[in-house]
């Protein structure tokens, strides 16, 4: 069930974005957009769902940022009307699709996925390193000592 509830909300995070992106700024019609958004959310799914737990937020963001302008560019090619500028909907549209999947990882990290900021599973690692020092290592103490 969290699988589905997960790429519901992709679903309506992609077609709402698609639709402010293309449909107000580009006058795309609901149907392409419709299209556009289904693929879209299943390729970035099936994506999301191997590659973000190996690889973290940041780096998966960015492959959903250029999936997006691929599959708009390549899509919209075959569906919007040829006086649509394709660079301009697919920089767009993938721009602020990125942006929204920074937070939809979110949303997958706690709600979804176990230790996806730690790859491969690894427990956290604690950075905090304490270091001892003994007197016998330094020549100064040990011939004051002496003495």
């Amino acid at each position: 069930m969290q699988y589905t509830r997960a790429f519901l909300i992709k679903l309506a995070v992609t077609v709402g974005v698609l639709f402010i992106v293309l449909g107000l700024f580009f006058d795309v019609s609901f149907t392409d957009i419709l299209i556009i958004g289904i693929v879209l959310t299943i390729l970035a799914f099936v994506g999301d769902l191997t590659v973000l737990p190996k690889v973290g937020n940041m780096i998966a963001a960015t492959g959903d940022l250029i999936l997006a302008f691929l599959v708009v560019w390549v899509l919209g090619s075959y569906l919007f009307d040829a006086e649509t500028s394709l660079l301009s909907t697919s920089l767009l549209s993938s721009l602020f699709i990125g942006a929204g999947e920074l937070y939809y990882h979110r949303y997958l990290r706690d709600h979804v996925f176990e230790n996806v900021d730690f790859p491969n599973n690894n427990s956290r690692v604690h950075h905090e390193l304490q270091t001892e020092f003994a007197e016998d290592f330094d020549k100064d103490i040990q011939s004051r000592n002496k003495r």
